[in-house]
């Protein structure tokens, strides 16, 4: 059981307003009644170590996160008057990583090297089925963990949901190569197996949508990418492996609908060399923002004068776009959120 003193600190209305007010800022970042002004964004998680505990007894890996969580709070350093940065409490547990929907499908998912890894699945393309969720012991474990942070009744923390990923992201898991041969040389079965993927995702999320408060609901990397309540997110990883008119016929579609589930869109995360895929990102409605780490970073100029003028972008520093340089190129920080 949530002791007293954390169940208190989780539910102060000072915190709550606090992150509400930030919010209601970014908010208006991506309704654009804020411009040439970036936002700043660096959340605090608990539960993201491997603990066995959530694999085991997640009612208690919630109990444990969230009082940790609170003595976070309790020993936190006061922020300087001009931090001027959304710091948002976050729980997340990250089952298996980013496999977490590879082993719902029947995947080996094992932890090596201080990472998650899966086998392919021996299985011919265009004949994937829908997993059973009502029996699967990987998605029993997510629910049990979503279901005890509802019943704890504590209103300040966001709940970010397992990497719930995306279409194309979990083929390649699942399927490797075959896959991209597909999409050549059997698109209907490639077709097939893309949307046996996305309907998995759409389930799993309406369930979260469901279940966790809509005020506290993130996807994935919730401290770090955290959206206004009513956004959703998925992963534009393996994009980087396909040309710009298999994006637009095969997965763009896909990406779109998915992100239609969620009642304002989306975000769209990337990571590699995706430059090519931004007229299909710009074209898509339920895009309402994307996130560039790493490579992608390098691109940020073509993102922000291609993109919509209402598709915000998440950037995190590096070394070959480093902030003075990606200021410059946003007009001082226009439809930019900062993140570290």
């Amino acid at each position: 059981m949530l002791s007293h003193k954390a169940k208190t600190i989780l539910n102060d209305p000072r915190l709550i307003a606090e992150r509400d007010a930030w919010f209601a800022r970014l908010t208006s970042h991506f309704g654009r009644t804020v411009r040439n002004r970036p936002f700043r964004l660096l959340g605090r998680v608990a539960g993201w170590d491997n603990t066995t505990l959530k694999y085991t007894q997640p009612e208690l890996w919630v109990e444990h996160s969230l009082e940790t969580l609170a003595d976070m709070i309790a020993n936190a350093a006061p922020e300087p008057a001009d931090e001027g940065k959304f710091r948002p409490w976050c729980v997340e547990g990250w089952l298996y990583g980013v496999h977490f929907i590879d082993k719902i499908f029947g995947c080996k998912v094992y932890f090596t090297d201080d990472n998650w890894y899966n086998d392919y699945l021996p299985y011919k393309t265009g004949t994937l089925e829908m997993p059973d969720l009502d029996t699967d012991e990987t998605w029993a474990l997510a629910k049990r963990a979503a279901i005890a942070f509802a019943e704890c009744d504590v209103k300040l923390p966001l709940f970010g949901t397992d990497v719930l990923s995306s279409t194309l992201n979990i083929a390649v898991n699942l399927s490797s190569a075959d896959i991209l041969s597909a999409m050549l040389d059997d698109p209907d079965a490639a077709r097939h197996d893309f949307r046996i993927i996305n309907e998995t995702l759409k389930t799993t999320r309406r369930w979260f949508m469901d279940t966790i408060p809509a005020p506290q609901l993130q996807p994935s990397v919730s401290g770090y990418r955290t959206q206004p309540p009513g956004y959703g997110q998925l992963c534009g990883c393996t994009t980087h492996l396909l040309s710009a008119a298999q994006y637009a016929d095969f997965i763009a579609p896909l990406d779109n609908d998915l992100l239609g589930i969620h009642p304002h869109g989306g975000m769209i995360h990337l990571c590699g060399s995706h430059a090519r895929h931004i007229p299909a990102f710009r074209d898509m409605p339920n895009v309402k923002s994307v996130q560039l780490n790493d490579r992608a970073a390098h691109d940020l100029r073509t993102h922000y004068e291609t993109l919509r003028d209402d598709q915000l972008i998440y950037y995190e520093p590096c070394a070959d776009m480093p902030l003075e340089r990606a200021l410059e190129l946003t007009n001082g920080g226009d439809r930019l959120v900062i993140v570290g």
